[in-house]
């Protein structure tokens, strides 16, 4: 119906669910038994990426192991793909290995996973610098849709907290209690706010104005070239994972990701340990170009010891900051 009155009216309107179903039958067409919807959040990319740089483990968190799953909703979609999930202690999901890229929305915040924190946390309240510019790196590299949730893009402080403005007092009520149960499942300690106060809602104000001062400003540059990189190298503007290889290495905590498209590829290399140090990586061999490191002073990271250029003959080791990440590109037909 949507889509036929966007027709009448001349408008191309997308649809895009808010589910955490896994169910690829949301956007699939009306021909394979569908509701045709345009795209869809993917949930299990958040909860794998939160758990991978927090190691929160409460809650629906629980299900989640980090970087293995990170590097499978990379490679597929959804992580639960029909296997049995200990929070909802049922069976979940059905896969989405077949459904193009451009369908699935994916981010590192949004008005749901920050909400309903009993505290309302941002990342940017949670974890290190170096680490929002990884986060920032693992979605808006991706080849999937990015969604930057509000201030996220240089990393706003104040908390969003959930807020209602009610003139039932039953229905207050009914929402504070609903708010206490929620928290249940999560080792969270702490009160949470009263979502009826005036006051919960002014604290979540946005301060735009930081986007013109020290880090924050920088992450605003940052999130500005890694979308510019996202449109000017073919491999990375690309929307399909068709081309692409993931490779996961737990030993090294490291993310390393090929994406090609046509004669131009691209390296991205995510790396999740604490400290700096040594990782080794299979790269083709070639003559790569760094197009960006997250450790750069540029960034205000603490240095780089990745080189401008890399020549490979198929195994390479690189000195990376923790938790960083690196991209790099070629032309194989150069080579």
């Amino acid at each position: 119906m949507v889509h036929r009155k966007a027709e009448e009216l001349n408008r191309r309107i997308h649809l895009i669910a808010e589910s955490a179903l896994n169910d690829t039958r949301i956007i699939r067409s009306r021909e394979l038994g569908g509701f045709n919807l345009d795209a869809q959040w993917n949930d299990d990319f958040h909860h794998s990426l939160h758990t991978a740089l927090t190691e929160e483990r409460s809650g629906y968190y629980r299900d989640y192991n980090g970087l293995e799953d990170l590097a499978k909703a990379w490679q597929e979609g959804y992580v639960y793909s029909g296997q049995y999930s200990a929070f909802r202690q049922r069976t979940h999901g059905n896969s989405s290995r077949n459904v193009p890229a451009r369908q699935l929305v994916v981010f590192a915040q949004n008005h749901d996973q920050v909400g309903n924190r009993i505290l309302g946390d941002r990342l940017s309240g949670m974890v290190s610098f170096e680490k929002q510019k990884l986060a920032a790196g693992l979605v808006l590299l991706s080849p999937f849709i990015p969604l930057v949730f509000m201030g996220e893009e240089y990393g706003e402080t104040a908390p969003f907290l959930y807020f209602v403005s009610h003139t039932d007092p039953e229905l207050v009520e009914a929402v504070r209690k609903g708010r206490q149960r929620e928290f249940a499942a999560f080792d969270w300690q702490a009160d949470p706010p009263d979502p009826q106060d005036e006051q919960t809602f002014l604290r979540s104000k946005l301060n735009r104005s930081l986007r013109r001062e020290g880090h924050h400003r920088t992450m605003v540059e940052f999130h500005r070239e890694l979308l510019g990189l996202r449109t000017r190298i073919p491999a990375l503007a690309n929307l399909s994972r068709k081309n692409m290889t993931v490779s996961c290495d737990p030993r090294q905590n490291l993310l390393l990701v090929r994406r090609r498209f046509d004669d131009q590829e691209a390296g991205l290399l995510f790396n999740f340990n604490d400290d700096a140090g040594k990782i080794r990586i299979h790269m083709p061999a070639g003559r790569w170009r760094k197009r960006i490191d997250s450790a750069e002073p540029r960034w205000m990271g603490p240095g780089s010891g990745v080189p401008d250029t890399l020549q490979t003959n198929g195994t390479t080791q690189l000195d990376m900051a923790s938790y960083s990440v690196a991209v790099f590109s070629r032309n194989r037909a150069a080579d």
